[in-house]
């Protein structure tokens, strides 16, 4: 890893400070919305605008890659990102909100596209995998400390929104200069219809598509939930890091059972435990310490869900059509993620605050039961072997998706040759054999 680290720091380095400014855009909209007197339904519609604005980026960005390239995108979409982050500030309407949290939600799908496309160059076939983990660790540390920077100023001024300007300014310099030239998109999936898709995996497209709203609510309904409640900033932070540590930690452990058992109980227990967690939430959330625990919890058994079903889904998948599906699974996550804030937001105005867990366990349950019923359809057969768990997110493009089956495919080589490497150097092998046929020319 450390090898890993020392061929690609300066790119780590400015996905780091992209995160921060991300991660801590978010819950600052958030939570200066509550402080402009924005009402939870319309906040709803505004943070719907990033999933909006992310899904079309993820379709016209290679389009633009192909036409003026790597460096020319990334430049501008970088500019315009700086641009909107300070007119967040500048003008607050929540026309404008909207408008300006589709564009950034478009510039960083693209922004995402040529990161990963340049951590693909950059890596060796050796480290591909591990640059992969790194990559992945690295966004999800930013994010959790992007919450932490809420704290060194008011919400209500100018100063954080000029952070995050500057921090994402900062971030496109050890970027664009970690490369000297660009990698070109990978074309060589196979291409997968959303039906085909749809008629191979029902599970794991409905799970992704409720998944995406849960992802929704927790991440872009977090600080307005939180705000509402009466939290002070530093206790929305800390609610808003519980939930992306839980993220961190539960990522690996749920990984490892996924690649022990058939992943349908796992996709139940792990749903049915996140909505008993929601349950708690609701009835016990005026303890802050109660709460806190709460957070943790719902991202570490909601994030790696998004792994679990694409992997589940892989199990059905020939290889070289994985790539294509995971592209088909973000958009069906997005489809989720843009109207989870709408309706969570709507029945926290109308309904009470409550209804911020109350979706929770619906979407959660949702998924859980729909699993219980898929296991009465058919039973678990997979293509030769279950696919292994990859650590992804639904923040993570198809690039990156593709980027990761290229290192499996590797590593699976790997272990091949080294298999037999390994029968090849035995030298007894044909010295048995040779006595075998001496004393028995049948056996």
């Amino acid at each position: 890893m450390f090898q890993v680290l020392k061929q690609t720091w300066a790119l780590m380095l400015g996905v780091l400070l992209l995160m921060l400014g991300n991660g801590l855009q978010g819950t600052l909209l958030g939570v200066r919305g509550s402080l402009e007197n924005i009402d939870s339904a319309t906040m709803g519609y505004i943070m719907a605008g990033y999933f909006l604005g992310f899904l079309g980026g993820s379709k016209v960005t290679p389009i633009l890659l192909q036409r003026v390239g790597h460096v020319r995108v990334f430049a501008a979409l970088g500019s315009l990102v700086s641009a909107a982050f300070i007119l967040y500030a500048a003008v607050v309407d929540p026309i404008a909100w909207w408008a300006l949290r589709v564009l950034v939600g478009f510039c960083f799908s693209g922004i995402y596209v040529v990161a990963e496309s340049w951590l693909n160059h950059s890596a060796s076939n050796q480290s591909r995998g591990k640059a992969l983990s790194l990559y992945m660790m690295v966004q999800m540390a930013g994010m959790v400390l992007g919450q932490l920077l809420l704290n060194i100023a008011d919400p209500g001024g100018y100063d954080l929104f000029v952070l995050i300007t500057v921090l994402v300014s900062i971030s496109f310099a050890p970027i664009l200069l970690s490369s000297s030239s660009a990698a070109p998109l990978q074309q060589s999936a196979r291409s997968m219809p959303l039906k085909e898709l749809i008629e191979t995996s029902p599970l794991a497209c409905f799970g992704i598509l409720l998944l995406g709203g849960v992802y929704a609510v927790l991440y872009a309904m977090s600080p307005v939930y939180a705000t509402e409640r009466g939290l002070s900033v530093a206790q929305t932070s800390y609610f808003i890091t519980g939930i992306f540590l839980g993220a961190m930690v539960f990522q690996y452990p749920i990984g490892w059972l996924s690649d022990k058992f058939d992943r349908r109980y796992l996709i139940i227990g792990v749903t049915a435990l996140g909505a008993m967690v929601a349950l708690l939430g609701m009835y016990f959330g005026d303890s802050y310490s109660v709460l806190l625990v709460v957070a943790v919890f719902l991202g570490g058994l909601s994030n790696p869900l998004y792994s679990l079903l694409v992997a589940y889904a892989n199990d059905y998948l020939e290889q070289d059509q994985m790539a294509s599906a995971a592209g088909g699974l973000l958009f069906i996550s997005g489809c989720g993620a843009m109207t989870g804030p709408i309706i969570v937001g709507s029945a926290m105005t109308h309904l009470g605050l409550e209804w911020f867990f109350i979706t929770l366990v619906i979407l959660l349950s949702a998924i859980c039961f729909y699993g219980i019923y898929r296991m009465s359809q058919r039973p678990y057969e997979v293509l030769d072997e279950a696919s292994p768990y990859l650590p992804i997110s639904s923040r993570t493009t198809t690039f990156a998706t593709g980027f990761a089956i290229d290192a499996l495919e590797e590593q699976q080589l790997e272990e091949l040759e080294d298999s037999e490497e390994v029968f090849e150097g035995r030298p007894y092998d044909h010295e048995v054999i040779q006595r075998l046929d001496e004393q028995d020319p049948n056996t």
